[in-house]
């Protein structure tokens, strides 16, 4: 798929790559699944009360329960995102191997605190920080792994795009863990033998990846890992080559010509030189609003899952049981669903164009214009499919959930792979890490409306989340006007050569 031209070593880094965005990195958001086996356990049982009804049944109200599972989660996929621009500074500052040593670090940490938690009181809150520990390692091997797109030339937003893909698939990692837990393997077994797992990843940053970054373009003599004597010599020269262009470059657009990113500042009429006006740009706020208010929808659906389903299934165990198995199974999907998103953006690149060419030949329209054109369909077809997968989460009939299940997996996967796609093309590649971060963190300070949604749900609403989805529905429009603002930027621009021509 890639040509013939690439050494074994690069397949071997794309392939484990792939594997570990697909095992590990995610894993923290197949929460719904571990949720149903801490609740067999009797995590946070204690909150349970038994209350009586109006006919003078008891029954045992379990929200409180529920509320403290929905704060673990609303923290950890918090620091999911808030962490990410903290990553990117130390990815950016400091390099592959000593990012990775720190993601190693967090996984195995959180993996040993849910080895050893229990239901009792104060083990029982181990489940806060694991979590959180989990969701951090996780990013930062994803923002690790996404340079690996560098050694595939114009196949870059494929790659990475991929591998967004494969970090949301991970989320099946728990669902495995239920079904062990189902055929009598103890939660403690199953993470010790992920805390035992660390040393792949370890073999794996010495021997598969540099100690500091994967330039762009890639250099025709640039080794990394251990595979000769001269290794470290080529790895130094290439960096010495990419730093040439700013310390602050990112390891995923490292080393991007100038006229690149002159031609990628167009938007919105602003050159886009420095970080700030990056940051204060039309482009940069929609794009944050488009990410923000999907996120907080798919945020909201993750974390509140297990009680919807036992708000619809009445209670039936062995209903909830399959369907948080059908969705923890569709989220193995993600990988396949991930590269579409990657063909769009990429589709201007499959022809390469002769060295310092930015001007197409027929059109006149520069490389990055047409990367932002192709943008549009991207962007647009990514809210469209928010909307969908949120009217089928708002309607009560059980089987559509099905459904759901599809469309929210196929959604997240264009979602957070059109993210980074986008900003890699809209915006000069020595802000790219900066940017990636920064967006993310401020859409995790928006995603923790998840926590009051879910608390007015089972406070106000009694339960029922119908009122919570219709206005989250509605608030998910919001996402088209990014495509909108960026499709008038594009026609703005032909009209400008139209008229010069």
């Amino acid at each position: 798929v890639f040509g013939r031209n690439l050494s074994v070593q690069h397949c071997l880094t794309f392939a484990t790559g792939l594997v570990e965005c697909l095992c590990f990195a995610g894993a923290v958001f197949g929460w719904a699944s571990l949720v149903f086996v801490l609740k067999s356990e009797n995590y946070f049982s204690s909150l349970c009360v038994n209350t009586t009804e109006v006919n003078g049944t008891q029954v045992l109200d379990c929200s409180r329960q529920d509320e403290q599972f929905s704060l673990v989660f609303t923290i950890a996929s918090f620091m999911n995102n808030f962490m990410t621009l903290l990553s990117g500074f130390l990815f950016d500052h400091f390099g592959t191997m000593v990012t990775r040593f720190c993601a190693i670090t967090f996984y195995t940490m959180a993996t040993l605190m849910l080895a050893f938690a229990s239901p009792g009181p104060a083990l029982s809150n181990l489940l806060f920080p694991a979590l959180s520990f989990m969701a951090v390692g996780g990013v930062m091997f994803l923002i690790t792994n996404m340079q690996v797109g560098n050694l595939f030339g114009s196949h870059r937003s494929t790659i990475i795009t991929l591998y967004n893909g494969a970090f949301d698939s991970s989320s099946a990692l728990l669902l495995i863990i239920k079904l062990l837990y189902e055929s009598g393997i103890s939660l403690r077994t199953s993470f010790l033998f992920l805390s035992a797992c660390s040393t792949i990843h370890l073999l794996r940053t010495f021997l598969l990846l540099p100690r500091r970054f994967i330039p762009y373009p890639l250099p025709d003599d640039y080794t990394y890992g251990v595979t000769c004597g001269k290794s470290q010599g080529s790895e130094s020269r290439a960096e010495n080559r990419s730093t040439e262009n700013g310390p602050e470059e990112t390891a995923v657009n490292r080393s991007a010509p100038q006229a690149q990113e002159k031609a990628a500042g167009l938007g919105q009429g602003l050159s886009f030189r420095s970080f700030r006006q990056c940051f204060l740009s039309w482009f940069f706020l929609w794009h944050l609003v488009w990410l923000s208010v999907m996120q907080l929808r798919h945020y909201f659906f993750i974390g509140t899952l297990n009680p919807m389903l036992q708000h619809l299934t009445k209670g039936d165990p062995a209903l909830v049981s399959r369907y948080t198995n059908a969705f923890a199974i569709t989220q193995l999907c993600g990988v396949l669903c991930a590269p579409w998103n990657g063909l769009i953006m990429d589709r201007h690149k499959g022809k390469p164009r002769a060295e310092g060419q930015i001007k197409c030949a027929s059109a006149g329209e520069s490389e990055q214009e047409a990367d932002l054109r192709a943008s549009v369909l991207s962007l647009f077809v990514t809210a469209l499919q928010c909307v969908l997968f949120s009217v089928c989460a708002t309607a009560t009939y059980l089987p559509l959930q099905y459904l759901t299940f599809i469309l929210q997996v196929i959604n997240r996967s264009f979602l957070y792979g059109g993210n980074a796609a986008f900003i890699s093309v809209a915006f000069p590649s020595c802000h790219f890490g900066k940017l990636y971060g920064m967006v993310l963190a401020l859409s995790a300070v928006f995603a923790v409306l998840q926590y009051p949604c879910f608390a007015l749900v089972k406070g106000a609403l009694n339960g029922d989340p119908l009122y919570v989805n219709i206005g989250l529905t509605l608030f998910s429009l919001l996402a088209f006007i990014h495509p909108l603002n960026v499709y008038r930027h594009c026609r703005k621009l032909s009209a400008q050569r139209g008229a010069s021509s």
